[in-house]
C-alpha cells in the first residue's frame, strides 16, 4: 500500500496545493500535526475526495473544536487526538507530533513505521526494525518543503520536495 505522510501544513494553502497531486497517488495519508485552521481541512478534503486522513494534533492546532467539525464533513478523516496508532493490513504505525516521543515509540518495536513532526526537520532512520520517519515540513520554514511517499511492502519511501528557495 502506498501512504502519503506530510506535517507542519501551518496553514500554507499554496504548498499544500502543490502536494495534492503527489498524495492523490496514495492510498491513504497521514498528517503528523500542526495542521492549523479549519480551511485546511476543506482543502484537503475536496483535495484528496474520500481518500483515508488520518491527522493527530500538534503544539499550534488551536481550534480543534472547528477543526473537528470541518472534518466531519468529510468521509476518510479521522482525528485522532494527540496520539494515533494506525492500522493498514498488516502494516502497523504510531503518529504524534514530537520526535522525542517518536523515537520512544521506535525503540519499543511495536510499529513498523513511526511519523511524527513538530521541528520541521526531514530525518529518516531505522530504529531497531522500526522506520521512524519526519517527512518534513509543508510551511517553508526552513528553507524547503516537503512530503513523503511510502510503499508500506517494502519500507520503501521517497521524499519529495515540493519547494525550495
Amino acid at each position: 500500500m502506498k501512504i502519503g505522510i506530510i506535517s507542519d501544513t501551518h496553514d500554507n494553502l499554496w504548498r499544500l496545493a502543490e502536494a495534492i497531486p503527489h498524495l492523490q497517488t496514495t492510498e491513504a495519508v497521514i498528517h503528523c500535526g500542526d495542521l492549523i485552521s479549519p480551511f485546511m481541512i476543506h482543502r484537503l478534503g475536496q483535495g484528496l475526495s474520500g481518500k483515508p486522513v488520518h491527522l493527530v494534533w500538534g503544539n499550534n492546532d488551536g481550534d480543534r473544536r472547528t477543526v473537528s467539525k470541518a472534518a466531519e464533513g468529510y468521509t476518510g478523516f479521522q482525528i485522532h487526538g494527540e496520539y494515533a496508532e494506525i492500522e493498514l493490513g498488516n502494516f502497523r504505525i504510531a503518529v504524534n507530533h514530537y520526535p522525542e516521543i517518536g523515537r520512544v515509540l521506535a525503540a519499543s518495536d511495536k510499529f513498523d513505521l513511526v511519523c511524527y513532526g513538530h521541528d520541521h526537520t526531514a530525518h529518516d532512520e531505522i530504529i531497531g526494525s522500526t522506520l521512524l520517519l519526519n517527512p518534513g515540513e509543508i510551511m517553508g520554514l526552513n528553507g524547503s518543503s516537503s512530503i513523503v511517499i511510502l510503499e508500506t511492502e517494502t519500507l520503501e519511501f521517497e521524499r519529495i520536495t515540493i519547494w525550495t528557495e
